[in-house]
Formats: structure tokens, C-alpha cells, sequence
């Protein structure tokens, strides 16, 4: 069978192509935020409170090394005043230091202080003998040190006490030329850490003790300041809460901060969408109270005139009119809660599972056989059971609701009964189009005109002139059925009829290919 045939028209309804409708589904609770107020809050303070001892680590080593350097000066000119009291007396070197000047020296009352100098080869000359040499150094490089009279420190420890060791490297021949190495003498001053630990302890409590204070203020301030630029929030609350339930005017967004802009925007999106979806129930009510009155006032008038007659024969028909009458009310009540049951059920969430379209329709088909007998009609099934097109392993299976789909079949095949005049055919089709699955009812009716083919699926439509019972629910049905399975609708005249009276319509619903829309299904139950 071709696809489409030249010399009928296509209309495809404007929304057939929009993806079935998922539903929001809330994030699970341990991740929703409860307080935007807290939240801002953490995050200021956290990085805050996780600096602040950084900071302390880092002011530390700053105050160490602000400590540090003026006692190295102080040793620095004790070791340069050391140094200029070796002399070489024949050959031999010799330390001129008097008493006053080695009481100077020592002369300290928080810090233990000691000194060293030393001859070539290691010759205690004066000083302490516990004292710690340096490290070997190559003989260049301490010649270097003698030379420019340069001053070095090191850490150390005597007696097992950490102490801060200045040293110098003196030349004992300064006019020494001609190959060798001359006489070199190390000069050594050491002391105690207690006063330098004393500073950069009195360093850091001027630092930290103030940080101490303003902490709390700081704290005190950001949480005011939140409090501060949370207010028009919670103005908007109120604002909110103050509005009357019908009230569903949009919130005017430059009375907001620029910051919830988007936010109100979006609210007033959905404030529209509920406004609308509130209007359309109010139609539906009002359409379906309307419906209503025709069946219901028949069978009143019935009733009341079998009532009044005495010929059996008269109150026999007005009880068949009567029965008519409340078929028509019965048939419009199950459409409406069909139609209602169709949209609600998007927000109730769709079991979508693996359905093989052909099996539906046989199914489906058979319950309306007898139906077509009553109407004299050739009704028939044609599934794609052999090539081209359709293999055997390849059924046409999509992803769907086996309920509804025959609610949508129904109402389909009801419909080209209802249209279709005795004599004619009706048939049900099920084939594949590439990926795609493809559903048609297609009948031997009056036709759809182009103009009209949009509106056949708004609900209680029907079009003037076609004098066929019925409420005009039915494609309302399988509009809102086709939209939660992603299919779309197009509405062709019958390839097949060659009558200009009597055109036939083709329904035809294209399925999406059962693995994508089986995803999307999968995606929508995971968000739930």
C-alpha cells in the first residue's frame, strides 16, 4: 500500500507532533534546600571560618620572622665585636677579650647565651667547647665568608635546648699570598629562643585577640544584612498570601528585586497556565451541564407523556424513546468521565509497557462486530502480516497503555460507524513505516472538510449538517489519548473512494518508535 496518494489532502493537527506530557516530580527530600536564608549563610561563613585558622598559621610564621630578625642583628655585632679581638701573635692566634666584656656577652636575662671561637684544625681558642661546629663547608667558600666579613645563621641545638647560632669565618693572614690555604678562625654566638618565642607570641595575641572581637561583629552584621535582603521575599509572601483564591492576575515584576526576576516570571507563566486550564474546566462544565439538559429533558418528556397514555401501543414507543433517551445520556456520561479520566491522567503518571498494536486492534475489533452488523456495515481488519514492509520478528509493538489505547481505538472506530451509511466499509489498519508504527481507521463516510479538520478534535464540536446522534467527546478523546503517547494525528479522504458524496476520511496515528518513547517513559519514572 503507497503511503499517500495524489489527489487527497493531508492536515495534520497543529499539536500531534508535542511530546506526551511528564509530570514534575519533587526531588527527593535530603535534597531540597529548606532555608535560603541558612544556605546563603554556610556559605558565607564556612569559607570564613575555614580561612580564619589559616590565617593564624600564616600571621605565626609572619610574627616568627618579624621576631627573629632583630635579635639577629644583636647577634650579628656580637659576632663581628668577637671577631675583631683574634690576634696572631707569633704564629700562634690569640683572644684579647677582658672579664668586663665576657660579662657583657653573657649579660641576659631571659636567654642563655654562649660563644665560641676556634683556631685552624679545630683549636679551641676560647668560649664554650660544647658549642656545635657547622657543617663542613668547602675551604673556597668559607674563604669567601672570611673575606667579606659576612655574617651566617643556622638553627642548632646544646645540651639538648634549640638555640640561634650567627657565625663568621676570620682570615688570621690577611696578606697571605702564593699557593696553600690560609688560616681560617670561626667566631660563634648562640642564645636562647625564650625572648624571640616571647615576641611572636606578644605579636600574635595583638593579631588574633582583635580578630576575637571583630568576629562576632562580623557574624552579628552578615546575619543582619541577610535579614536585611531577604525582606522583599518575604514581602512577596505576604503579597501573595493576601490574594484572594480566584485571583490569578500576574505578579507585576518590577516590584521585585532584579535577582527574582526570573522567578516571578516563571510564576506568572504558570499563574497563565492555570488560568487557562481553569477557564477550559469552567467551558467543560458549562458545555457538559448544557449536553446534559437535551437527554435528560427528553426523558423527562417521555416519562411524563408514557404517564399519560393509555394505549398500550403509545406507551410501548414512548418507553423506546425513553431507552434512546437515556442511552444517549448513558453514552455522554461515559465519554465525559472517559475524556476526564484521559487528561487527568498525565498527572497521575502513565504505565507505559511493551504493546503489540496489532494484537490491540484484533481485540479491540472484535468488540464492535456486532455493532457493525446493526449498522449494515463491511467492517474489516488488515494487519501487516505479510511483505513488503513487515516481518514476522518485527511486530508493530510500541511503548504505551493498553487501557487507553483502546479507549482511543474506540472512539475511532465508533465514530466511522456513527458516519459511515449502510452499505459502506470501515477499516482498521495496522502497519509499519520504517520505525514507525502506524494506526488507520479509515471509512466510506461523508468526509471531513479541510477547513474543519483542526476543530474535530475540540470538544462537543460537530460539524452543521451531519444530522448523526452523538456529543462530540469522542475525538476529544483520542486527541488527549494520542498526545500522551507522542502520536501524531493527520486526517486524509479515503484513498479509496471514488465517490464525490461520500469521500471517507483516513485517521491515521503515527507512533513513535517504541525505543525512544520507551526511554522517555523511563526517564519520566526515574524523576518520579
Amino acid at each position: 500500500m503507497s503511503e499517500r496518494r495524489a489527489g487527497f489532502e493531508a492536515a495534520p493537527v497543529p499539536w500531534a507532533a508535542e511530546p506526551p506530557y511528564v509530570p514534575p516530580n519533587p526531588e527527593p527530600d535530603e535534597n531540597i534546600r529548606h532555608s535560603l536564608f541558612g544556605e546563603i549563610l554556610d556559605w558565607m561563613l564556612a569559607p570564613l571560618l575555614l580561612l580564619w585558622p589559616m590565617s593564624i598559621a600564616i600571621t605565626y610564621l609572619v610574627a616568627k620572622s618579624i621576631a627573629n630578625q632583630p635579635f639577629d642583628d644583636a647577634l650579628e655585632d656580637r659576632v663581628t665585636v668577637l671577631s675583631q679581638q683574634i690576634r696572631t701573635v707569633a704564629g700562634r692566634p690569640t683572644v684579647q677579650l677582658p672579664g668586663s666584656a665576657r660579662d657583657v656577652l653573657r649579660a641576659d636575662d631571659v636567654d642563655s647565651v654562649y660563644f665560641q671561637i676556634s683556631g685552624p684544625g679545630g683549636l679551641h681558642l676560647d668560649g664554650d667547647r660544647d658549642l656545635p661546629r657547622p657543617l663542613p663547608n668547602t675551604p673556597g667558600a668559607a674563604l669567601d665568608s672570611a673575606r667579606s666579613g659576612a655574617v651566617s645563621f643556622r638553627n642548632d641545638s646544646i645540651h639538648g635546648t634549640p638555640v640561634r647560632v650567627a657565625y663568621s669565618y676570620v682570615n688570621l693572614e690577611p696578606l697571605h699570598e702564593g699557593p696553600g690555604t690560609p688560616d681560617l678562625a670561626l667566631v660563634q654566638v648562640a642564645e636562647t629562643l625564650d625572648k624571640r618565642a616571647h615576641l611572636a607570641n606578644e605579636i600574635i595575641k595583638g593579631v588574633i585577640l582583635p580578630q576575637f572581637i571583630i568576629l562576632p561583629v562580623i557574624l552579628a552584621l552578615v546575619w543582619f544584612a541577610l535579614s536585611r535582603g531577604l525582606t522583599p521575599l518575604a514581602e512577596l509572601q505576604e503579597r501573595i498570601r493576601a490574594r484572594p483564591p480566584d485571583d490569578l492576575s500576574p505578579i507585576d515584576p518590577r516590584q521585585v528585586p532584579e535577582e527574582i526576576s526570573p522567578l516571578v516570571g516563571s510564576f506568572n507563566d504558570m499563574l497563565e497556565r492555570l488560568a487557562q486550564t481553569v477557564e477550559m474546566q469552567k467551558r467543560f462544565i458549562a458545555d457538559a451541564a448544557h449536553q446534559m439538559k437535551t437527554p435528560l429533558a427528553g426523558m423527562r418528556m417521555q416519562s411524563e407523556l408514557a404517564l399519560r397514555q393509555v394505549d398500550p401501543e403509545e406507551i410501548h414507543r414512548s418507553l423506546e424513546q425513553l431507552a434512546k433517551s437515556s442511552e444517549s445520556a448513558t453514552r455522554l456520561v461515559n465519554q465525559l468521565l472517559a475524556l476526564a479520566r484521559a487528561e487527568n491522567q498525565p498527572h497521575a503518571g502513565l504505565a507505559f509497557e511493551a504493546i503489540d498494536l496489532a494484537q490491540l486492534a484484533r481485540a479491540t475489533v472484535q468488540d464492535w462486530v456486532q455493532a457493525s452488523f446493526a449498522h449494515r456495515i463491511d467492517f474489516g481488519l488488515e494487519l501487516p502480516d505479510q511483505p513488503p514492509g513487515y516481518l514476522p520478528d518485527e511486530p508493530p509493538v510500541i511503548a504505551g497503555n493498553a487501557l487507553m489505547l483502546r479507549e482511543l481505538l474506540s472512539n475511532l472506530i465508533d465514530n466511522a460507524l456513527r458516519y459511515t451509511p449502510q452499505g459502506g466499509s470501515v477499516t482498521v489498519r495496522v502497519r509499519r513505516d520504517g520505525e514507525h508504527v502506524l494506526l488507520e481507521v479509515e471509512d466510506t463516510g461523508p468526509g471531513i472538510p479541510p477547513a474543519e479538520r483542526a476543530h474535530v478534535f475540540e470538544r462537543f464540536y460537530r460539524i452543521l449538517g451531519s444530522n448523526v446522534p452523538g456529543s462530540g467527546l469522542g475525538l476529544a478523546i483520542v486527541r488527549e489519548i494520542a498526545q500522551q503517547h507522542g502520536a501524531e494525528i493527520d486526517i486524509f479522504n479515503n484513498p479509496r473512494s471514488d465517490s464525490r458524496k461520500h469521500p471517507g476520511s483516513l485517521f491515521r496515528l503515527t507512533f513513535p518508535p517504541p525505543l525512544h518513547h520507551a526511554d522517555d517513559a523511563q526517564d519520566a519514572d526515574h524523576a518520579d
